[in-house]
């Protein structure tokens, strides 16, 4: 199946093991009814979920910094859907959000199961364009965080996927050639070419439901990994 033997595997963390979209969801649900905001919830997460992925985008390629992700993402929102809201405001709602975010601990379907299946086999690791401080509350609140050795975060490495630095840093802690190493991923820029330009073996997760790329063995369900590996 694959050009090597696979030793190490490396796993995104959001919409890859766990659900970025449901726990976000619950996070709003709870933070709009808190701080008095009165919009429309469904339309608010409609127009949101892309606002966010262009926020990340940018924030990839440095084009914004992290306060100001944090802040837009919402702004534009709120905007978009003609509701006023104060700057105060979405301040204190982009630091609640953070606040709550990692309380909420849903998984992506059969991520449990595939983790269990690959921990006695393999040795698995993170890396994650997540900030720092609540990437680690997701994985220890979900249950998931010691089933892996080393979790590098973009902020540690200063740089963010697609970097080759990210990689390098994440191969030199796990001390692994990245012939032997698997990146499962849901981002085909971020994590699929990224690990690719490293010399890495990848396998896309396909959570976006992307047309089939060619760069590399695409699944639908994280169940897939046991006929893989």
């Amino acid at each position: 199946m694959f050009d090597h033997q696979v030793t190490d595997v490396f796993f995104d963390l959001d919409h890859t093991l766990w659900d970025f979209e449901k726990n976000s969801a619950l996070t709003f649900a709870k933070i709009l009814v808190d701080n008095k905001v009165n919009v429309d919830f469904d339309g608010f997460l409609e127009i949101y979920a892309p606002i966010n992925m262009q926020m990340w985008a940018l924030y990839r390629e440095n084009g914004i910094s992290k306060s100001e992700l944090r802040y837009q993402r919402l702004k534009q929102t709120f905007d978009r859907l003609e509701v006023l809201v104060s700057d105060e405001v979405i301040d204190k709602l982009a630091h609640d959000y953070i606040l709550h975010l990692s309380s909420f601990t849903h998984l992506l379907p059969n991520a449990k199961e595939a983790l269990e299946y690959l921990y006695p086999k393999y040795r698995l690791h993170i890396i994650t364009n997540g900030f720092q401080e609540v990437q680690t509350k997701k994985l220890r609140g979900s249950g998931i965080h010691h089933y892996f050795q080393k979790i590098i975060d973009s902020e540690m490495a200063g740089v963010k996927k697609p970097h080759p630095y990210i990689f390098e840093m994440a191969l030199e802690k796990a001390q692994v050639d990245p012939k032997n190493s698997l990146m499962i991923g849901d981002n085909v820029e971020a994590d699929i070419l990224g690990a690719k330009a490293m010399g890495m073996q990848v396998l896309h997760y396909n959570f976006h439901k992307d047309s089939d790329h060619g760069e590399c063995i695409m699944i639908n369900d994280l169940i897939e990994i046991k006929s893989i590996l």
